[in-house]
């Protein structure tokens, strides 16, 4: 049975110490509903933190052996690491600035030591766990190192990684001095899942522009392996708010509010302590209203719940404070004997009171100024289930507002837009009401936590699956000692090779790629003698062709085969005309002026346009606002415009990779021909090879090749273990 390892900062449960025993208490939270909601065809085991140190060895052993029968594996920290790690990197630089409260930011690389120090640890609990054949989970911001580090022992292993909180901008998330080393160890893992596509197109971004990789469709190659970014919004456990069983009992706190409900409406505000909540926000925004419409004052009173957080951290309090201040000033100003405008909480709920409280609230105000998610306006919304009266304010930087575009959404910095919206709910029409709530119970009743959990799994193993069906056509060392045989007993071969991104890596700088000296090495040993045929096929001039690789034995072919090098001689393959060169000049060279650091690179017979140095959305931009100007110029005249790698090309039609190749596969029955290319003008290569020819793409890539091969290492490598047929014959 397949094994799903899930490794969290956090254990779903916590361990109190009463009179000298340990008492487990489970968690009731989302994550661990939605991952015990998985069918019995996954073994789970769970790694996380126990939730309070444990010093002594004889509690240590207690817990390891009373929570191993249910899974679950602790690892232990000590206060110091809980105080450097977790309140001081995770919650003091992580958490401000991925929420972009970048003045609340701490850089101190005593946190950064302690972030690190702490994945390791967490790495070297998690590895000896671990089967070749198990589904890892990696969650949250507090262990983005950690999926590296797995996949540093465990180079196959299939690994998930889930954010559950904003991942920032890319101008914001570069001020961070560590934002490279995070990155990467995120990317350690294959499938990476955020709540919204603006979160993941925010990290796809930064891997682009920080570490270098592009993506197609949130998919990147990275270290030879194929990542998955993708968006996977987390949802609730349904039932328990639209049908809470136990309901919740006439006790005093669901009494009282009951009571509170009969006399007025009811305008509901649900957060932890945290800045990024935006509380002072919502309560100046709600004296607004107050103000602006006086024939409320008395029939409408916010019920607003602050459940404590980070009590011993100076923000905190200073938010607190705050609140405070704010919820006095506002209950002076506007109270009567009979009527507080605020009711204001500062504790938790239990489960009864919570429930209550969303089902007797006619508006439930959520305006946080930045939100991964946010989970209460959802269960606000099941528990509407059977009344289907009630209307959600949500603010537009919850992650949330991308499915409940039912809600009345504002900008909730913006007092005047949510006084708009509580007009706007308290006048809304019951019909109304229904309409939205439908839709929106409909869709997160469909994409609960449940959905949530089990999406994220299949698709991780669809992702695995695919890995293994590319890792199927890799060429093998098997496959690499078969080849050298059949080249090594063949009387005459030919060896038809791409030269950028296949015998040299591709560089921001096209002039950059030199041959040095083992390529050049390689190429004299496989040169043409004995039978033996090695072909330099590229989209890169014959002069540059002839300085780099004219001294060598070995044939070329130039500009994508407009011209042929055989025999040490060069002859324009066709008579192309250049004639259409200086109009298209004149466009690319206005692309060069608007776009600092691209360049234009001309050949005999074609002319390309390189964006290699400028971002690649810009570059991207440009080429859609050229592409119909660049088609109109060339239809007439038999050309064709081909986009490459950051590169836009304009050259003959009759011109391809592949044409160029049957100059030299019908020069003589080959006994072995041997293709090896990395990009689309090389698939052109490989589709006019033979039957029983060898062709390799470099990459993972969909190809027509029949092998894959990893990187131009591998490529070299392979081609430096094949022997000249002469010492054969020797």
């Amino acid at each position: 049975m397949s094994r799903l390892v899930i490794v969290s900062n956090r254990l779903p449960v916590t361990i109190q110490k009463e009179k000298g025993d340990l008492i487990y208490y489970p968690s009731a939270g989302g994550l661990a509903t939605g991952l015990n909601s998985l069918d019995g065809s996954w073994e789970k085991i769970w790694i996380g933190w126990p939730g309070q140190e444990i010093k002594e060895a004889w509690e240590r052993e207690a817990v390891h052996r009373d929570l191993a029968k249910d899974g679950l594996y602790p690892v232990f920290l000590t206060q110091e690491q809980i105080s450097l790690y977790y309140e001081g990197f995770s919650n003091k630089a992580i958490w401000p600035h991925f929420h972009y409260f970048t003045q609340y930011t701490t850089y101190r690389d005593e946190y950064w030591a302690a972030y690190r120090a702490v994945n390791r640890a967490f790495a070297d609990a998690v590895i000896p766990l671990i089967r070749e054949d198990d589904l890892v989970w990696v969650h949250d911001y507090q262990l983005m190192l950690l999926p590296a580090m797995i996949r540093e022992a465990f180079p196959s292993l299939s690994i998930g990684f889930f954010l559950h909180i904003p991942f920032p901008s890319y101008e914001v998330f570069r001020i961070l001095p560590w934002r490279k080393q995070i990155l990467e160890g995120v990317l350690g893992a294959d499938q990476i899942g955020f709540h919204t596509f603006g979160y993941m197109r925010h990290f796809l971004s930064a891997v682009y522009r920080i570490c270098g990789y592009e993506h197609h469709f949130g998919k990147l190659t990275v270290d030879n392996r194929l990542v998955n970014a993708d968006v996977f919004p987390m949802g609730i456990d349904y039932e328990k708010y639209a049908h809470p069983d136990p309901k919740p009992q006439d006790g005093n706190g669901p009494l009282k509010i009951r009571e509170l409900a009969e006399k007025q409406k009811l305008v509901i505000s649900i957060d932890r302590l945290d800045y990024s909540k935006g509380i002072p926000q919502r309560i100046l925004a709600f004296a607004r209203f107050l103000q602006d419409n006086p024939q409320y004052q008395g029939k409408v009173t916010l019920v607003m719940i602050v459940v404590p957080s980070r009590a011993n951290v100076s923000q905190y309090q200073e938010l607190k404070e705050e609140i405070d201040n704010l919820v006095g000033k506002i209950n002076g100003e506007y109270s009567s004997f009979d009527w507080a405008p605020i009711h204001y909480f500062y504790r938790s709920l239990d489960f009864p009171e919570l429930t209550t409280l969303y089902q007797e609230a006619d508006i439930a105000l959520i305006t946080p100024l930045r939100d991964g998610m946010n989970l209460v306006a959802k269960e606000y919304v099941a528990s509407k289930e059977d009344s289907k009266k009630g209307v959600l304010i949500l603010s537009e930087m919850a992650g949330a507002s991308n499915e409940l575009m039912e809600a009345i959404i504002v900008n909730p910095q913006d007092r005047q837009d949510i006084t708009d919206a509580l007009l706007q709910a308290l006048e809304m029409e019951e019909a109304e009401q229904r309409r939205r709530l439908q839709k929106m119970q409909d869709r997160i009743r469909k994409n609960d936590v449940r959905h949530w959990a089990v999406t994220f799994i299949n698709e991780q193993k669809k992702l695995m699956e695919s890995q293994e069906a590319k890792i199927a056509r890799h060429l093998s060392k098997e496959d690499k000692n078969e080849l050298a045989r059949a080249y090594r007993s063949a009387k005459n071969s030919l060896l038809i090779l791409d030269y950028d991104g296949t015998l040299m890596p591709f560089k921001t700088d096209p002039k950059a790629v030199v041959p040095d000296e083992e390529l050049l090495r390689i190429l004299e040993k496989l040169g043409n003698h004995n039978g033996n045929k090695a072909v330099i096929i590229s989209g890169r001039d014959r002069d540059t062709l002839q300085k780099w690789l004219g001294h060598l034995d070995v044939d070329m072919a130039a500009e994508h085969g407009v011209w042929i090098k055989r025999n040490g001689k060069w002859a324009n393959n066709t008579g192309f005309s250049a004639s259409w060169k200086e109009r298209i000049r004149q466009v690319l060279e206005n692309m060069v002026e608007r776009t600092p650091g691209s360049f234009i690179e001309e050949k005999e017979y074609s002319i390309a346009w390189h964006y290699r140095a400028i971002d690649k959305a810009l570059g991207e931009k440009r080429v859609r606002e050229f592409r119909d100007v660049l088609l109109y110029l060339t239809a007439n005249d038999d050309l064709q415009v081909l986009e490459g790698n950051k590169v836009v090309e304009v050259k003959n039609a009759g011109v391809s990779k592949g044409k160029a190749a049957l100059n030299w596969v019908g020069e003589r029955d080959w006994d072995f021909i041997l293709a090896i290319g990395d990009d689309n003008t090389d698939e052109d290569t490989f589709k006019a090879m033979p039957p029983g020819a060898h062709t390799i793409k470099v990459g993972l890539d969909s190809s027509a090749a029949r092998y894959n091969i990893l990187s131009v290492e591998e490529v070299r490598s392979f081609l430096d273990s094949l022997e000249p047929v002469e010492s054969e014959v020797n």
